[in-house]
């Protein structure tokens, strides 16, 4: 960059040059002599210049010559301070945008970070989202082997919804009351269709979908499977000893949000975490002994207690992982259960069916599978199923029929995510087991055989 010295001398030289070469060398009796420019420290233009003696005529022409060229030296001067002072301002102008590129630069960089958060928090919002809707997928996956039932309904659906995109663009031109019979009979049909599918054999278990993670490595949750569509309610109890709160919860959005709908504070504590809640009320074994309390949610009383016969109790005869695990409720299709062990069935396992009311046993089946050998058990459709360890490789071992009174070994892996199983329990009306998982909440999907009755079967 020229400075306003540099570009003073080169003017300056410029003039010089102009004059005529025979008139440039003026010595100090002929005239004024320019002997040099420079630029003071505060940037300032300084000519060396050397004055006639007084004697001379100032109508000389030199002298003339040399006075317009002073003339032009200085309004160059003025001109190179204009320039001084601009090129100033410019740099100050600079200096302003810079901090400003840089102030924007870091805003940029904000705006990025909190887009990032924001994306970050968006995803966690959809991911809640997804986690409640989770528990939904069992209920879909049990009908996957009546494929061609559903496509027919789904048929009859498509129809009755191009019914009614017609009705929507031509107002009265369909009989509406012959649309809602058709719609009443799909329901029907499809009711009748759900009474067909009739008990099935166990075949898989697939999951486990992590509902929730809360309390400690042993406890129960659990749905009521003979609730109507609307009621969702899930009941949580902590722990397998020395406790009597049941929390309560409206749906399984509320459990996963921790929204309290209810506690409830039972007159005993409980033993284990085998409990069921079965069309309204909790059945639970009764600390230190081998009696079982009928509780009702609506009254908040006890509607019926009774000893169950010979079953041992307080770790006398318990799954593998104890926890005072001796007796075992639980309720499927058919209706209130009881899996325990007695000394006159040497320890093995004993299936008795329970009347809901009176909680008397209807009847009983002796097994030959060890109690202490079993990591948990579940009924399905009258069929007990029992595995083989509460920890890592955990397979449904063993199942007995209690409508044939026979047994058979069976080999029904399923994912022990957690590693510690202290609950295992089957709804019918979700088609699912509910399971406590090392202070994990958790789902697993089951696959039945199904028998779908034709009306000749009738």
């Amino acid at each position: 960059m020229r400075t306003p010295a540099n570009i003073l001398n080169l003017l300056l030289l410029s003039l010089l040059a102009g004059l005529d070469p025979s008139k440039t060398q003026i010595s100090p009796k002929e005239g004024w002599q320019v002997y040099s420019s420079a630029q003071d420290p505060d940037g300032r233009c300084i000519c060396t210049v050397v004055a006639p003696e007084q004697n001379l005529c100032s109508r000389d022409a030199k002298s003339r010559q040399l006075r317009q060229l002073l003339e032009k030296v200085q309004n160059m001067s003025q001109s190179i301070e204009v320039l001084n002072l601009r090129t100033q301002r410019d740099f100050q102008y600079v200096l302003k945008m810079e901090t400003q590129m840089k102030g924007l630069k870091a805003k940029f960089r904000q705006i990025e970070d909190d887009r990032k958060t924001l994306m970050t928090k968006h995803f966690q919002e959809l991911k809640e989202k997804m986690d409640e809707l989770l528990p939904l997928i069992p209920v879909l996956e049990q009908y996957k082997t009546d494929a061609k039932l559903i496509t027919q309904f789904k048929e009859e659906i498509r129809n009755l919804s191009t019914v009614l995109t017609g009705i929507q663009e031509e107002i009265g031109a369909y009989d509406y009351e012959e649309l809602h019979q058709r719609v009443l009979s799909l329901e029907t049909r499809l009711r009748d269709c759900m009474k067909k599918l009739t008990c099935g054999k166990l075949m898989k278990i697939t999951g486990p979908i992590t509902v929730k993670i809360s309390g400690t490595r042993f406890g129960a949750w659990m749905t009521d499977p003979l609730a109507s569509e609307k009621n969702n309610r899930v009941w949580y109890m902590d722990s397998y000893t020395n406790n009597k709160i049941v929390r309560e919860y409206k749906s399984i959005a509320d459990f996963v949000s921790g929204a309290e709908s209810r506690t409830y504070n039972l007159p005993f504590k409980w033993a284990g975490t085998n409990h069921v809640v079965y069309n309204g009320s909790l059945y639970f074994n009764k600390y230190q002994s081998n009696i079982i309390i009928k509780y009702s949610f609506d009254t908040g009383r006890v509607l019926a207690q009774r000893s169950l016969e010979y079953a041992g109790f307080h770790n006398v005869y318990p799954y593998t992982w104890g926890g005072f695990s001796d007796i075992d409720l639980m309720a499927d299709e058919i209706g209130l259960w009881a899996v325990y062990a007695t000394n006159q069935n040497a320890g093995n396992i004993v299936i008795s069916q329970l009347n809901q009311d009176t909680l008397e046993v209807l009847k009983s089946w002796s097994t030959g599978y060890p109690k202490r050998s079993a990591g948990e058990s579940f009924m399905i459709c009258g069929t007990l199923y029992v595995t083989n360890s509460h920890l890592t490789g955990a397979k449904v071992y063993y199942s007995y029929s209690t409508k044939t009174s026979t047994y058979e070994y069976t080999d029904i892996p399923f994912h022990n995510q957690y590693f510690h199983i202290s609950m295992l329990d089957y709804n019918a009306r979700d088609r699912a087991l509910y399971a406590w998982n090392n202070g994990h909440q958790v789902l697993f999907n089951v696959t039945l055989f199904h028998i779908i009755k034709t009306e000749d079967d009738t």
